[in-house]
């Protein structure tokens, strides 16, 4: 079995104990597929990726690191809800996505996912991910991006957003 398949597996027991011993979870659990949820998701990820860019429009660049993070990680939720999942954890969300790519239930670029994720199942790492971006600069003391981390990540959100759109409409 792969790492993302005990992931996922160890996701979803973790959420089972939850709701069994707390009433809530932090993990991943089995719903009915919902693409009216998926597409409010996606509507929120539009949201982020606006926010992101009014932003550095204001002088807040730094912030928009985190927008462009939460943009992204709007759209594995959208897939997610479109895939009969609910998840409350990034680290969980991240296997799913990975685990769909694998079983060849969703059509997404797996390096691009890559580029957001910080789970040790890459292949090839990028330099900074999205995730290692968005800590940088969430936690630390810069109070603007630089330019070339700008676009990137400004890129990398806006092929997310659309490619999980068709994946939303499929």
């Amino acid at each position: 079995m792969t790492h993302t398949k005990n992931k996922v597996g160890w996701c979803l027991k973790k959420a089972e104990e939850e709701l069994k011993t707390e009433g809530k979870h932090r993990g991943l659990i089995k719903t009915e597929p919902d693409k009216k949820r998926a597409l409010e998701h996606i509507a929120k990820a539009e949201h982020d990726l606006k926010g992101a860019i009014e932003f550095a429009r204001i002088g807040y660049s730094d912030w928009s690191a985190s927008a462009f993070f939460y943009a992204i990680y709007q759209c594995f939720l959208a897939i997610a809800a479109k895939k009969g999942y609910e998840s409350r954890n990034q680290e969980c969300t991240f296997a799913l996505i990975y685990s769909l790519i694998e079983n060849n239930e969703i059509e997404l670029d797996k390096q691009m996912v890559n580029k957001v994720t910080s789970l040790n199942i890459q292949e090839e790492k990028e330099s900074s991910t999205s995730t290692e971006i968005r800590e940088k600069y969430q936690y630390g003391t810069k109070l603007s991006l630089d330019e070339n981390i700008y676009e990137y990540l400004w890129e990398l959100a806006r092929q997310i957003l659309s490619a999980t759109k068709e994946i939303i409409e499929k």
